[in-house]
């Protein structure tokens, strides 16, 4: 079953696709989608076009989301809600089941500790996916342990209220 974890943002939005396969997860791709400057409708324009293509592109079977953090500033709760919307409305549109996860059980499936720093959710992604030194970005990073959760937790309900199996 193929996972894509997403990071989201106005900004910049977080990827990452793996593979979970006989209880092992593999990385098919990861990166960060850069949006462009200018007005928020915008960015979420570009953010949705590019959402859509990928999935269009690598055909997830679901797509897991890091829940909106709350100790964020309200302007920044705010856009970053705008870009979990568009995200979710692209999935939407693809068919794909959807799958929330909150930080600190996304942060302590990967490194065992609900608190754990970026770096190091970064460093444990890497080991977990033998990727060696490759060049990880935060946010993919991000993203991929949300995929990764949700093959730690694949009974986890659907926002529909569905629950599916990895």
């Amino acid at each position: 079953m193929k996972i894509l974890g997403i990071d989201p943002g106005s900004r910049a939005c977080g990827y990452g696709l793996v593979l979970f396969e006989a209880g092992r997860v593999s990385p098919i791709a990861f990166g960060v989608w850069r949006g462009t400057t200018g007005p928020l409708s915008r960015r979420l324009e570009v953010l949705f076009a590019r959402t859509e293509q990928f999935l269009a592109e690598s055909r997830p079977d679901a797509v897991a989301f890091e829940t909106v953090f709350s100790g964020k500033s309200a302007a920044s709760a705010a856009a970053l809600s705008h870009a979990r919307g568009v995200v979710l409305l692209a999935a939407a549109r693809a068919g794909l089941p959807t799958f929330e996860y909150e930080p600190l059980t996304i942060k302590k499936t990967i490194t065992g500790y609900g608190r754990a720093e970026k770096p190091q959710v970064r460093e444990m992604v890497r080991s977990l996916l033998s990727t060696g030194d490759a060049a990880i970005p935060l946010d993919a990073a991000d993203a991929l342990a949300t995929a990764i959760c949700h093959c730690h937790h694949a009974t986890a309900p659907t926002f529909d209220g569905h629950a599916s199996a990895c």
